[in-house]
């Protein structure tokens, strides 16, 4: 399984050099701003063809971002069109074979992944993301410098620049929507450090659920929320060592709904070695209704749940670890003019997380920002519109997103939970199904279908 993850000496663990940094006035044919999956992947993507890029990641590595850790399948193809697929494979993770899901009566019902799939060892991977970014950012730093673009740690993105008209820079601020970016501000260095400034023809941002692109845009200049607390979910995470049942590196991943947290869902995702990431999560318009916070809801679970008191009683949470965070859904926003909301204008193109692009009903991000980074390179490239970005982007992912937020809403309701998963551990048409809804977007097409849902469900 490749080098334990365990002691300082680990590669994740360990710096990057990413070269010398460039000087302030550079120009380049694209700037990134942020150096997660969805960043790495548009730099990349571009850095394959030749392009200059300047990709900016706001933290140094070593550093870690909050998740589940789970890499869906839709991950794999960019995982190896990067560069990384080997090796990430050699260092240890967890091999996802399926999906168990249990009802707030106990009902649990496990759903496969496809067996060839499994056969492929190509079912997906759940590893920490310190672990997964590492990889995936040193390697693509490296495509980026070869190609004769630049990188920088610890930049932090202050302003967005457009053209004001007159050949001169304008920050953004205002309703001058007609503009188009040029570049970006950058302070080097922490909080005492200099500002730098970059020019490029297109800006991706790419930096999460508080990227400083997608401000500049949403909110200076079209003066539209970057948050809608019914689109948006906290999340709750720790890490434990000796949970019952988590001690293989390969299996299921488990998503329970429990009585106790509903309208929200607990998670158990493996990430080898005995090691599991331990989370909750509810759409956080849900939460502010609540008496109690994600921590102690997650507490009361492992501590007193019939289904889960068991297998905590022999295992120890990693001190530390304990740390929540904000999940952007692609859920589609009721009279919205765009998708799930505004992505993509006067030459910013959003990507991931700061496009709001989180599965509403999994939590999964890592897919949807590599699918999408990997659009946003496509488009700047072949130099197609922003709007046409937009629209491609919903065209990809819309339907997915769409079928996600049904069954997030069908799953706040604890007696339709009962009922489907008590269904679904008796019947395997059923299971089936489930499977080919996670394997098929043609398959998914069938939950439009109320007739193929009735008649699955109960003949």
């Amino acid at each position: 399984m490749g080098e334990p993850r365990t002691g300082e000496g680990v590669m994740w663990k360990q710096p990057i050099d990413s070269g010398p940094l460039p000087k302030s006035g550079e120009t380049y044919d694209s700037i990134v701003v942020g150096g997660g999956p969805g960043g790495a992947a548009a730099a990349g993507y571009m850095a394959m063809e030749g392009k200059r890029v300047l990709l900016i990641e706001k933290e140094t590595w070593p550093r870690d971002k909050i998740c589940g850790d789970a890499v869906g399948g839709k991950s794999l193809s960019h995982v190896k069109e990067l560069g990384v697929k080997e090796i990430l494979e050699g260092t240890p993770h967890f091999r996802v074979t399926g999906i168990v899901f249990s009802s707030p009566k106990g009902h649990s019902v496990r759903v496969p992944l496809p067996e060839e799939d499994v056969q492929r060892l190509e079912a997906g991977y759940s590893l920490p993301r310190q672990q997964f970014d590492h990889l995936l950012f040193d390697q693509v730093q490296k495509m980026v410098r070869d190609a004769g673009g630049d990188v920088i740690q610890g930049g932090d993105v202050k302003d967005v620049l457009y053209d004001d008209g007159n050949g001169g820079d304008d920050p953004g601020k205002g309703s001058g929507r007609e503009r188009h970016a040029k570049g970006v501000v950058v302070r080097i260095g922490g909080r005492n450090g200099s500002e730098s400034t970059f020019h490029a023809p297109a800006v991706v941002g790419a930096a999460g659920f508080r990227c400083p692109v997608a401000k500049s845009m949403l909110q200076d200049t079209y003066d539209e929320p970057m948050m809608d607390r019914d689109h948006y979910c906290a999340g709750y995470r720790e890490y434990w060592r000796g949970v019952k049942g988590c001690e293989d590196n390969v299996g299921d991943i488990e998503i329970h709904f429990v009585d106790t947290i509903i309208p929200g869902y607990f998670w158990l995702f493996p990430v080898a070695e005995g090691v599991v990431n331990v989370g909750i999560g509810m759409v956080m318009s849900l939460l502010d209704r609540q008496s109690n916070k994600l921590k102690s809801m997650q507490a009361q679970v492992v501590a007193e749940h019939p289904l889960f008191k068991e297998r905590f009683a022999q295992a120890s949470m990693i001190p530390g670890t304990g740390k929540g965070w904000q999940l952007p859904f692609g859920s589609p926003r009721k009279k919205a003019l765009l998708q799930p909301r505004r992505s993509a204008s006067n030459g910013v193109f959003l990507v991931g997380d700061a496009a709001s692009l989180v599965d509403p009903f999994s939590g999964e991000g890592v897919g949807n920002a590599l699918v999408s980074g990997e659009m946003a390179a496509r488009h700047i490239m072949e130099g197609k519109s922003p709007e046409a970005y937009q629209d491609a982007l919903w065209k990809a992912l819309g339907p997915e997103l769409t079928n996600s937020y049904r069954m997030q809403k069908m799953s706040r309701r604890a007696w339709l939970l009962n009922w489907f998963v008590g269904k679904a551990s008796k019947k395997p048409a059923i299971q089936e199904m489930m499977t080919e809804m996670i394997a098929s977007k043609e398959a998914q097409e069938n939950l439009h279908s109320p007739w193929f849902m009735f008649k699955t469900l109960m003949f």
